[in-house]
């Protein structure tokens, strides 16, 4: 079952979802505009929301506009905490290396996603437990296909 939060928002053409199910709403621009190759720019909606303590937005890409036109969103995602009053703007960057997009006020550019979140307490230690991982990353684990892991369920071993 999908939990409903109820969400006071100001905005001219609310967040929408397309389909039952879907996870993320769709952001409309507020503005007309073009995005020159490898260009970015902050794009207006025209939204103001006021999140319940204890729930974050996060404001993610369009996979339909990232793999036709390769829009995407600079800092994705974009993070809207609940305190935050003003208006959302989508920071979009055009990276195709040739061709400009357009964007009409109306078009769908982004997605909110609003979520529940927990606040952690940080709790100062002088060292980590060990885990399987340990400290590597970025590309530890390669890029090839390997043997799964096999986690045993509850009560198997």
């Amino acid at each position: 079952m999908t939990e409903i939060v109820n969400v006071p928002i100001i905005a001219p053409v609310p967040p929408s979802y397309a389909h039952a199910g879907d996870a993320g709403a769709d952001l409309v621009s507020a503005e007309t505009l073009v995005l020159g190759p490898g260009e970015r720019a902050l794009v207006a909606t025209g939204v103001r929301i006021a999140l319940p303590d204890g729930y974050v937005a996060f404001v993610v890409p369009r996979s339909g506009l990232a793999a036709r036109h390769g829009i995407t969103i600079v800092n994705s995602p974009g993070t809207v905490d609940a305190g935050f009053r003003g208006e959302l703007k989508v920071s979009l960057l055009n990276t195709d290396l040739h061709d400009s997009y357009e964007i009409s006020a109306g078009d769908r550019i982004a997605q909110l996603i609003v979520m529940p979140v927990s606040r952690a307490r940080f709790i100062p230690v002088e060292q980590l437990e060990d885990s399987d991982r340990g400290a590597a990353g970025f590309g530890s684990t390669g890029y090839q296909t390997q043997v799964p892991v096999t986690v045993p369920v509850d009560g198997e071993r």
